[in-house]
């Protein structure tokens, strides 16, 4: 049996998309595994399916799968490139899209930037959520250079450290660690930032899941938020990640701007999954240049 794909991508945060909208194909852990391994499957950060939507309001569900195989709750650039997509199948250029995490609405624009609401972040402990009640402006973790980040959920939970200079960080292995703190029940995904000027932030992550990505749309969100709380940035800021900028908004809810790419499409073979894959090979990044906006 052949199954069509999209191959999307956000500054390089990368995705599968499977319109299931007219099925009920049985998507197991590890047939997502399988799916999303770069050396077994296709590739890429996230999978992520199109069901009908359950919401009257909706056009779409989307559901978002890390590698691992676990559901994630949210993704801005997974939102942004399906918003696209929704714009040229509805002929309409603004879309709503049903998530786990609630109701999302996309526009894209005549310069072809796609624009999506992430609603209001969740800054309260039961919110991120937090194993136990803190001060989400000031969390009592502590990692070697690493200290007092602060806590926001956009959808799924992030932990955002500020840092004198990102490109010193070594973002795979303390992310690693970091990700799965005991302060965060149902793990984490890590944000360290550095603050460029007012309206500038230069953002890497590590997800949850997932490892090293290029770009994160909610961790850019979460970046804001967390740089406004802290009195960091004014309203509006640029991300630039390591796959390019987000323009990021936050006044009672959080805008995202920015491109998306299509790679390609084609079809994958039952026959994929007929052997287990191994894990995913570590995610390394080479050393990018540090990045200075004024």
């Amino acid at each position: 049996m052949q199954h069509p794909f999209i191959k999307m991508h956000g500054l390089g945060n990368d995705f599968v998309i499977l319109d299931h909208r007219d099925s009920d194909y049985d998507l197991t852990p590890e047939k997502i595994r399988r799916l999303t391994h770069r050396r077994f499957g296709i590739g890429c950060d996230q999978l992520i399916v199109l069901e009908s939507p359950q919401s009257p309001k909706a056009d779409v569900f989307m559901r978002i799968y890390n590698p691992n195989g676990l559901e994630a709750g949210a993704c801005g650039n997974a939102t942004r490139c399906l918003g696209s997509l929704l714009a040229s199948e509805f002929k309409r250029p603004g879309c709503t899209i049903e998530t786990v995490s609630g109701l999302l609405t996309t526009l894209k624009r005549e310069d072809g930037l796609v624009e999506v609401d992430m609603g209001e972040p969740r800054l309260g402990w039961q919110d991120i959520p937090l194993a136990k009640e803190c001060d989400t402006l000031h969390l009592p973790i502590q990692k070697g250079v690493l200290s007092d980040p602060v806590a926001v959920n956009m959808g799924n939970p992030h932990m955002v450290f500020f840092v004198r200079d990102v490109q010193g960080i070594d973002v795979y292995n303390l992310g690693k660690q970091l990700t799965a703190h005991a302060l965060y029940p149902e793990q984490t995904n890590v944000q360290f930032v550095e603050v460029i000027d007012r309206h500038t932030l230069r953002v890497r992550v590590y997800e949850r899941g997932t490892g090293v990505t290029m770009s994160c749309g909610t961790g850019a969100c979460a970046s804001v938020v967390a740089a406004q709380r802290r009195g960091l940035i004014d309203g509006f800021a640029t991300v630039v990640l390591d796959g390019g900028k987000l323009d990021i908004s936050y006044e009672k809810t959080v805008m995202i701007t920015g491109p998306v790419g299509y790679a390609f499409n084609g079809t994958f073979d039952e026959t994929l999954f007929e052997t287990p894959c191994q894990n995913q090979p570590p995610q390394q990044q080479e050393p990018l240049q540090k990045t200075a906006s004024k």
